[in-house]
């Protein structure tokens, strides 16, 4: 991973408009030296980043301890970086160590962009009110994203996060139609308000809430580890057939749809890809029973999947949902957000005679950070490399998958890719002990990686748009390393432990363990029938192991 050497974002870097092709040149050991220090102006190695201090790292985390909620987390609980800067897809620890980020899909166009920094410093110095005072740049913004989508989606509504769109969006569904029923998709995540926990299985499984009457849970269309998998005939209709029985039996229940919302491509679920086919489906038969289709594009949108800047878009052209939410990278880390719908759908919503009114919604400043993106998306050709870089990325991740039997999928579009661990392929069982230590181990080597899925054994690869082919390089030969050395010691482990007498209680990493309880998850127990929990195995799947390899 070569070492940031510039300031400026552009021309002749990896992120800039001609270089979406990024050198693969240099050894994978120069690569790992390279990335160890940053580069202070001057051509000096980096030390502690004084200027971004105002307390050491031990202090930091005893005033977050005494002064933040417990229930917000951080990454790695067990061992937390603490970041004081960020420049592309490089972020740098208190001491000067840089890491590789590829996980911060909220920086979208790259960490402290030049243009969007300047874009907000100018307005800044200008003006920043709420949108009820008339401004060009909220009116412009519109019309350029609405540019971005099909024609009937023409109407914005501004809001601060994807949180905020999207309960907007509930709003403006509920309002439609005077339904109140919501379809939502297994282990599916729209945000952290009341309305939208209610709608969210990934959130309200794991607490004490129950299901509310009016929320519906559609299987996620997984054809992986799902219902209805790839050797399905039509994957696609049986998934939506499962909407269609929901709908059917609400309404034999006197209840109304108002809306099914799903991601386009679910991200907390486990990067999953929706079947070609299933959102036409679904989409008809929420039509029929009076609903709106929402998709929810804050975690993939903006061109993530390289060949459309919407990943609604990949369906095709006959699928257009009524009403489409926007966030997190729509301002590059700036909070801004938006719901876009059809003038019919906002008429409605006027007519209730209630005025939407958002403070910062859309404000001077926000419109002119979110102008700057777009313009850097487009300048820098950030689809096009997201198109380049993520076939690359895919294609040496399916070299790994045929070397390591821990890899039971790849999956994914563009710059949005999961890769599924498993203990076992053909049973797919969800390797979470072991994706915890591999995401621990990849820190250790300053690749920033994260798991999740409802059994949290996914890594999710959502890097900077500017992510490089030699960032990808990088990132796989150290997850190669990694998963060699694992499987090695899953092997070592299992000929060690394989008798009729000795029980077999594999030991999960401690950094692994800490993770799974700082997450409300339950230590597993030993199973004597099948005792194959973190690095153990049986001798039945240790045979089938030696079979593939």
């Amino acid at each position: 991973m070569p070492p940031v050497t510039s300031d400026v974002q552009g021309k002749g870097t990896p992120g800039g408009t001609k270089a979406g092709k990024a050198r693969r040149g240099g050894s994978p050991r120069a690569r790992e030296g390279a990335h160890t220090r940053e580069r202070e102006p001057g051509g000096a190695t980096g030390g502690r980043a004084t200027m971004c201090e105002l307390y050491s790292k031990q202090d930091t985390l005893a005033l977050r301890r005494k002064h933040i909620g417990p229930s917000c987390k951080v990454f790695f609980a067990a061992d937390p970086i603490k970041i004081v800067r960020a420049r592309r897809q490089y972020m740098f620890d208190e001491r000067g160590e840089q890491y590789l980020d590829c996980v911060n899909n909220v920086a979208h166009v790259g960490h402290c962009h030049p243009e969007v920094v300047k874009a907000a410093l100018k307005q800044m110095e200008l003006l920043n009110t709420n949108s009820r005072f008339l401004h060009d740049n909220i009116v412009e913004y519109a019309r350029r994203i609405s540019a971005t989508l099909p024609e009937k989606l023409s109407v914005c509504y501004f809001t601060n996060s994807g949180s905020e769109a999207n309960d907007l969006a509930l709003r403006l569904a509920r309002q439609f139609r005077g339904h109140q029923d919501v379809i939502t998709l297994d282990h599916a995540y729209h945000g952290h308000l009341s309305s939208l926990i209610e709608i969210s299985p990934y959130k309200f499984r794991k607490g004490k809430d129950v299901k509310k009457a009016f929320v519906h849970v559609a299987p996620t269309p997984d054809t992986y580890r799902g219902k209805y998998r790839e050797d399905h005939a039509d994957p696609a209709s049986a998934y939506a057939d499962e909407v269609k029985e929901i709908i059917e039996e609400a309404h034999n229940s006197g209840r109304k749809i108002a809306a099914f919302i799903a991601e386009s491509m679910q991200s907390c679920g486990g990067q999953i890809i929706p079947p070609a086919g299933y959102f036409q489906k679904v989409a008809e038969y929420v039509h029929r029973a009076g609903g709106v289709f929402i998709a929810d594009e804050v975690q993939v949108g903006f061109g993530r999947v390289g060949k459309h800047f919407w990943s609604f878009q990949m369906h095709g052209e006959d699928f257009v949902p009524d009403i489409v939410t926007m966030g997190k990278p729509m301002g590059n880390g700036h909070p801004m957000a938006c719901v876009v719908t059809t003038k019919e759908i906002a008429e409605a919503f006027s007519s209730s005679g209630m005025e939407y009114f958002n403070t910062y919604g859309g404000n001077p400043v926000s419109s002119a950070v979110g102008l700057a993106v777009l313009n850097i998306i487009e300048n820098e050709d950030l689809q096009g490399n997201a198109t380049r870089v993520g076939d690359y990325l895919t294609e040496l991740l399916n070299k790994q998958k045929a070397k390591h039997t821990l890899i039971g999928d790849i999956r994914g579009v563009g710059l949005f890719i999961g890769i599924d661990l498993v203990k076992d392929r053909q049973k797919r069982t969800p390797a979470t002990e072991e994706a915890q230590h591999v995401i621990y181990k990849m820190k250790e080597k300053r690749v920033l990686l994260s798991a999740d899925g409802p059994h949290r054994n996914v890594l999710k690869i959502k890097p900077p748009m500017c992510f490089t082919e030699e960032d990808a390089k990088f990132m796989v030969d150290q997850l190669d390393e990694i998963l060699t050395v694992l499987e090695e010691a899953i092997g070592a482990q299992s000929e060690s432990v394989i008798s009729e007498s000795a029980p077999c209680r594999a030991k999960m990493p401690n950094e692994a363990r800490s993770e799974r309880l700082s997450d409300g998850t339950s230590e597993p127990r030993e199973n004597p029938s099948r005792k194959r929990n973190g690095l153990c195995t049986d001798k039945h799947s240790l045979l089938s192991k030696r079979l593939r390899t």
